[in-house]
């Protein structure tokens, strides 16, 4: 582990607040591996450079854009090798705009299902309400 002085480096918290990432989130990234342990300073705090604030803001934007842990670890794997062909990385995000519009597909059918739940519901009581019927066994 290499020791450094607090002025080479951010802090976590400034870390965190760079790269718009919570501090939990980052030590988490750190424990799976999607980021490199850091330095730790003589007082054992931990110190970032610029190549961690780019990895994680990598890591939160792919996060954002909904892809898993795995596949942002592959991701990065093949950000580390810039001289491969793309068609990896493209096949990953089809796979992961699938995804996207499978949820879509999903959140439509609940929609309508909630739609047509509330369209029932003609005031009343609860013991003649048609959705708490609806929703019972």
């Amino acid at each position: 582990m290499v020791k450094k002085s607090a002025a080479d480096g951010h802090t976590i918290g400034a870390l965190g607040r760079l790269t718009g990432v919570n501090i939990e989130t980052i030590r988490y990234y750190e424990r799976i591996g999607l980021l490199p342990r850091p330095a730790r300073t003589t007082g054992n705090r931990r110190m970032y450079g610029g190549a961690d604030v780019r990895r994680l803001t990598f890591v939160r934007k792919a996060r954002d854009l909904g892809f898993p842990i795995e596949t942002v670890r592959a991701l990065l794997d093949l950000a580390d090798q810039p001289e491969r062909p793309c068609d990896e990385v493209d096949a990953l995000v089809v796979r992961q705009l699938g995804e996207v519009e499978r949820k879509i597909a999903d959140l439509a059918r609940l929609r309508e299902e909630l739609d047509r739940l509330a369209r029932q519901c003609h005031g009343g009581r609860v013991s003649e309400c048609r959705i708490i019927e609806a929703l019972s066994p």
